[in-house]
């Protein structure tokens, strides 16, 4: 069977390999597993609805959910196998910028999945002229139930109509608008079509390969309206993996107990925050256990992926290794990272403790893969972001930037022909905005040239490398350099609050550990401890690099208070802009 839209992946699944548990999510505490076969009579039923709804070929549908669902893609699939356009929107996005993508998009129907995210639609609604209809997964009071949906299309005798439609979608047409968040400015509309995607499947598929015997289980809690997440979910539904949705961030780790999945895709936020809470009950268990745990990392920031491991790695592998796997939920074979840069010590160490980590690069305008690693020695290089994949290409511009064609390149901004035109080169090429170079066959990513700055003496600074180092410190969430067109480079650092209090209790120091984020951070003890661990990066840096100055922010930098995107990345304006007050400081103004 031939692949040449995106609906047709699910059908592939189930002429060649249906599942009893394709899709699986968590109903009032209790798992609720779907078939293939249920979920292509449900994609059905939902198409005939749609149809007797009104909706059109090249109609726009937005879905918008707070956490990850079989609903989702239903509609997903509903909507595209009738030639309509789905339009994913991230949950975090404010009013103002959920209004923008509602009517930039034209969107006529809205499906939500709660009612938070229902009053949200509803509180905008009289902005947004072209939405006729919101549909929640929920029981929301004074909302249509999803359900209308598919009763309305309940009657076989119409799969007639759907059939027809699905005849007309070529696979060069336009199958979603995402709208990317950005770091700055408004939302942009990436235009992808069916082959886009499809090439990306189709390219990428071969590097997460799993020989299971029996379920092979992925668990999904990257927001599905991000274009990564998507695309993975994709391939696992062409290869047949059974895909569990997460019910959230805060229940991930149940969630991995009780999936126990074999792969999963995660951000290298994420990587951190398992780390660190695997480095706070490591060093937190006694005297002897602490040793022994140390001695582990210690052992495993030298491990060389894919070589001989000698006896001492398995005794560490026995004594330490071995627990953070079963934290993980114990059948973890590896885990997909992309988003932004990861650790190269970090992804050692995980990959000594049998956790390998396959970090990958793309942009949403690239559907979204470009280049990513592979569970193999041929496929793998610590420090990159693996070869390029099959029918793309790249070249280095003079000033570094990376530059891509290939067929999973995207068709355009949406309503935006001038950013469209603006984001390739004359010959054709799309600028990535990302500075690189490639290292026997393999990409390596150095920064965003976009975040590039120069200082006023005319020395570039390169934030994202900095800014890792800086992480490494227990005391440090999150960093952010700053100086453009400053005289040197400082930081804003969102201290890890949780770890600080623990410090206190631990050097018995005189400070009360139920003060306020506010009062912690004004306590010069405890800045002079995070400025010893920045001096500790400074040594590694050049002069013209080094962090100057720091001041420490008394909130936490979240999604929701919109210092980061849905895919945890900083937004380097709002950041800027939320703690100008701050940032004046470092400069003396």
């Amino acid at each position: 069977m031939k692949i040449n839209r995106l609906f047709d992946i699910l059908y592939f699944q189930l002429k060649n390999n249906p599942l009893k548990n394709a899709f699986n999510m968590k109903v009032d505490g209790i798992w609720k597993n779907s078939s293939t076969e249920c979920i292509v009579n449900q994609v059905n039923k939902v198409s005939r609805g749609l149809i007797k709804y009104g909706i059109k070929p090249g109609d726009k549908i937005s879905i918008i959910v707070s956490n990850n669902r079989t609903e989702w893609l239903i509609i997903n699939f509903a909507a595209q196998q009738i030639g309509a356009i789905t339009v994913p929107i991230y949950p975090t996005l404010s009013e103002v910028d959920t209004a923008f993508v509602l009517n930039d998009s034209g969107s006529i129907f809205c499906f939500v999945s709660d009612k938070i995210l229902n009053d949200k639609i509803c509180n905008i609604k009289k902005e947004c002229p072209l939405l006729v209809s919101i549909f929640s997964f929920e029981e929301v009071e004074g909302t249509t139930h999803w359900s209308e949906v598919i009763a309305m299309g309940e009657n076989p005798e119409t799969q007639y109509e759907v059939e027809s439609l699905k005849q007309i979608v070529k696979t060069e047409d336009l199958a979603t608008i995402i709208y990317t968040s950005g770091t700055t400015g408004k939302p942009k509309g990436v235009m992808l079509s069916h082959k886009n995607i499809i090439s990306n499947v189709m390219s990428c598929h071969e590097r997460v390969p799993l020989k299971i015997e029996g379920e092979c289980r992925t668990l999904s809690f990257l927001p599905i309206s991000h274009v990564l997440e998507l695309m993975i979910n994709y391939i696992f539904i062409y290869r047949s993996y059974s895909i569990y949705f997460a019910e959230s961030i805060e229940k991930l780790v149940e969630n991995l107990n009780e999936v126990k999945p074999h792969v999963m895709t995660v951000v290298p936020r994420l990587i951190e925050k398992f780390y660190s809470a695997i480095y706070q009950k490591g060093t937190s268990a006694g005297i002897l256990k602490t040793r022994i745990f140390l001695w582990a990392i210690n052992l495993a920031e030298k491990y060389q992926p894919f070589k001989t491991k000698g006896l001492l790695h398995k005794i560490a592998d026995f004594l330490v290794y071995k627990k953070w796997r079963k934290g993980l939920g114990g059948e973890l074979i590896f885990m997909i990272c992309g988003s932004a840069s990861l650790s190269v010590s970090l992804n050692r160490i995980f990959f000594a403790a049998g956790l390998p980590i396959l970090e990958g690069y793309g942009l949403t305008e690239t559907s979204p893969v470009i280049a990513v690693n592979g569970p193999s020695e041929n496929h793998f290089k610590l420090g990159t972001v693996g070869p390029i994949i099959k029918n793309s290409l790249v070249k280095i511009a003079e000033d570094g930037e990376i530059l891509t064609k290939g067929p999973n390149v995207f068709l355009g901004y949406y309503n935006n022909e001038e950013m469209t035109k603006n984001a390739f080169t004359e010959d054709g090429w799309l600028k990535t905005g990302d500075i690189g170079h490639m290292d026997d066959g393999f990409l390596v990513i150095t920064d965003r040239k976009k975040e590039m700055f120069k200082t006023s003496g005319g020395k570039y600074i390169t934030p994202q490398v900095i800014e890792n180092n800086l992480k490494k410190s227990r005391f440090i969430e999150q960093a952010m350099v700053v100086g453009d067109g400053e005289k040197m480079p400082c930081a804003l650092i969102q201290p890890d609050f949780a770890f600080l209090k623990e410090y206190i209790k631990y050097k018995n120091l005189n400070i009360d550990t139920k003060s306020s984020k506010k009062e912690l951070i004004k306590n010069e003890i405890l800045k002079k401890r995070i400025e010893q661990d920045v001096e500790r990066v400074n040594t590694s840096l050049g002069h013209w690099e080094k962090i100057k100055k720091i001041e420490l922010t008394p909130t936490i930098w979240s999604v929701e208070g919109g210092e980061l995107t849905p895919t945890l990345k900083l937004k380097r304006k709002f950041i800027k802009q939320k703690y100008i007050d701050l940032y004046n400081k470092m400069y003396g103004r």
